[in-house]
């Protein structure tokens, strides 16, 4: 069985709720406080595993409470941990998190233990990467460490899943002969289009020229509107797929779960793109209907719809 590799980030969330964000030099008081397991590499890592995929982590965490509490949360949801290496000297990555009324947030990310990972820690981590597996990437660790992930993983016949978040500002270590899906928001999608030299347009156009650019299957995801999917070289019409009308309280994991989703659907084969897309779309509809980073991605058997199966990236 096909299993997804997620090489990323690890944080504690500090999660606060305002009534009202702060102006310059004002002070205003949280409505409440939480701390909960997150970092966008561990949270698609628990979406794909509850999403059925056989999944494990790549990553490291401080010797501390907080690196307790991520990778006891990672165990529940049944991701394998015997790659994510303990930092004796770097704090486990902390995110605080501004939570707003209706959902909203803004984010300031502290790297910690994850600026510490290493190509070492890729090899090690990626030794057992097999043809039809995933390997799933994001951008809150050293991009170095990303692109070794994608060469090696390419090279041994995998398929590489970016979630380029946060936005990129060097293309450097952006690839594309390295990587077969590129997934992104509306705001990631313009970053990566202005490193590559793609015009800006309207998200539906922007993702088919990005797609012709890069030959890659490219995924934007914006917000209440859905999400627009382009095949590599932009060969096919974009297909678009509406989002689930949800009433939001807190946004933080959508993009999370939706991207976990996708990639366990690709390593169970499937050859329904639009199938795979509204089981994402559904998945991230419900995580926004609770608080928290890992403890509002859903099971597969919350999510209505039936699970797609074989090959979706058509690049060789």
């Amino acid at each position: 069985m096909p299993s997804v590799h997620v090489v990323g980030s690890l944080n504690a969330d500090q999660l606060l709720e305002l009534t009202t964000f702060p102006e310059r030099g004002e002070t205003v008081l949280s409505a409440g406080m939480r701390v909960t397991a997150g970092g966008k590499g561990g949270n698609q890592a628990v979406a794909a595993a509850r999403a059925g995929a056989r999944t494990g982590m790549v990553s490291a965490t401080g010797a501390d409470a907080h690196g307790d509490l991520v990778r006891r949360a990672l165990a529940e949801a049944g991701v394998a941990t015997a790659a994510v290496r303990t930092d004796p000297e770097a704090p486990t990555g902390l995110a605080v998190v501004l939570l707003e009324p209706g959902g909203g947030n803004r984010i300031i990310v502290e790297p910690g233990a994850n600026a510490t990972l290493t190509g070492r820690d890729v090899e090690a981590g990626l030794a057992a990467v097999a043809p039809g597996d995933v390997v799933l990437l994001q951008l809150e660790i050293p991009p170095a460490v990303v692109s070794a992930a994608g060469r090696l993983a390419r090279a041994r016949g995998a398929t590489v899943v970016l979630n380029a978040a946060p936005a990129p500002t060097d293309a450097r270590h952006l690839d594309p002969d390295d990587l077969d899906v590129l997934v992104v928001n509306a705001h990631e999608a313009r970053a990566v289009a202005d490193l590559f030299g793609v015009a800006e347009r309207a998200p539906e156009e922007q993702v088919a020229a990005l797609a012709r650019a890069l030959n890659l299957l490219v995924v934007c995801t914006v917000g209440a509107r859905g999400a627009y999917a382009a095949a590599p070289g932009g060969r096919e019409p974009v297909l678009h797929v509406p989002a689930v009308p949800v009433t939001a309280v807190d946004t933080t994991a959508a993009g999370d779960t939706f991207t976990g989703y996708l990639a366990a659907a690709l390593a169970d084969g499937a050859d329904d793109l639009p199938a795979a897309l509204r089981r994402a779309a559904a998945a991230a509809a419900l995580t926004v209907t609770r608080h928290g980073a890992m403890t509002s991605i859903p099971s597969l058997s919350e999510v209505p719809g039936t699970r797609p199966t074989s090959q979706l990236t058509g690049k060789e």
